[in-house]
């Protein structure tokens, strides 16, 4: 059985913890208008990155798309790029009706999950619908000593129902942004109690067991994955290929290249290009990068690469046939959006502020 508070202590619970954020509230940009456009960017960025970096993406993003209507008539390749680094990447051409609350109580709009619709219309809008993340499941473990995984039921559950039962009617703004502010600032990981305002009520706390809580799942095992990318270069452009629009990393561009399975590294990227149309032959190994993702570890192997007879981009481009490629200055590919792991790769050979630059690359 969880802790069920009585309802004189659930007031004192959500007084004390209102009050505490009325004096403890950081200045967020998107705390000025409380828009539902601006509280649904910061919601999504903000589940893809920590907040000082947020914060960085947020005002980068609203500088140059400041309302919806922006978003909707700026090219796919623009949005990408200015949303590159955030890991998961928004729907485009949302319109503005799907902003009007009506339209989000159906929470079946397109690009927008139950979490991001509820924090629009609890935080935008003020309806008495309750905001949950890993914040406020970190608060209530503890408030209510939850013994079992917090996302996993009857837990997950019940921290709804009690959420939504300490809900102040007309007061979801700031009690949703207040429980996920403590849950940031003070009953982080490492819990400081002393500076919480709901400590003599935390059952947890009580009991000594704080640092227990939340009771963590048992994690899968990492998936390690290895890859393998060609760097090649023609008439001082680099060639890059554009992933399919569904998918990890939809419609964006990197250096081709494929999974690693059975065979060397080598071997694969060579097979894997000839399968393509063209052959190459290997110049040089230009180094790994790592990459997390999900539950994998990515391990992607760059080579550089030179077509094996010399051919010009207009006869690899028809060797390529249908393949969605591109060839790019490559002093332009900060310009184009990239899977981290590539844009890492890209940056150390062709951002002009470091070196090596391109006509150092191993010939």
């Amino acid at each position: 059985m969880f802790q069920v508070f009585p309802q004189r202590d659930a007031v004192a619970v959500t007084d004390a913890l209102l009050g505490w954020f009325s004096l403890h509230k950081r200045p967020l940009p998107w705390r000025q208008h409380y828009t539902p456009y601006e509280v649904w960017i910061s919601e999504v960025m903000l589940q893809q990155t920590q907040m000082e970096r947020g914060v960085t993406y947020f005002q980068r993003w609203m500088k140059r798309f400041p309302h919806v209507r922006a978003v909707a008539e700026a090219t796919e390749e623009e949005i990408l790029r200015y949303w590159e680094g955030l890991g998961y990447y928004p729907c485009h051409g949302i319109a503005d009706a799907s902003f009007r609350r009506g339209v989000l109580h159906d929470k079946r709009v397109p690009g927008l999950g139950e979490y991001t619709v509820a924090a629009i219309l609890g935080i935008a809008y003020g309806q008495d619908i309750v905001t949950i993340d890993a914040n406020v499941e970190r608060v209530f473990s503890r408030l209510l000593n939850i013994d079992t995984p917090v996302r996993k039921k009857p837990a997950s559950s019940f921290i709804r129902q009690e959420a939504l039962r300490f809900l102040p009617k007309g007061q979801a703004r700031n009690y949703n942004q207040a429980l996920m502010e403590l849950g940031a600032l003070v009953c982080g990981k490492s819990p400081r109690c002393s500076n919480c305002p709901l400590a003599r009520w935390c059952v947890a706390h009580s009991l000594g067991l704080e640092k227990e809580r939340p009771v963590a799942e048992a994690r899968g095992s990492i998936i390690p994955v290895t890859s393998v990318h060609a760097v090649l270069l023609c008439e001082k452009q680099v060639l890059l290929f554009q992933r399919p629009s569904s998918g990890l990393w939809g419609n964006m561009w990197e250096f081709p290249g494929t999974v690693v399975k059975d065979l060397s590294e080598r071997e694969t990227l060579l097979r894997y290009l000839e399968h393509l149309g063209i052959s190459v032959d290997i110049i040089a190994p230009l180094g790994h990068v790592q990459h997390g993702y999900t539950n994998h570890k990515l391990t992607a192997h760059f080579f550089r690469v030179a077509t094996e007879p010399p051919l010009d981009m207009k006869e690899i481009s028809l060797r390529l046939g249908s393949a969605p490629h591109r060839f790019l200055p490559w002093t332009e590919t900060g310009t184009v959006a990239m899977p981290a792991h590539h844009r890492k790769m890209a940056d150390r050979y062709f951002l002009k502020k470091r070196r090596p630059r391109a006509e150092q690359l191993p010939l």
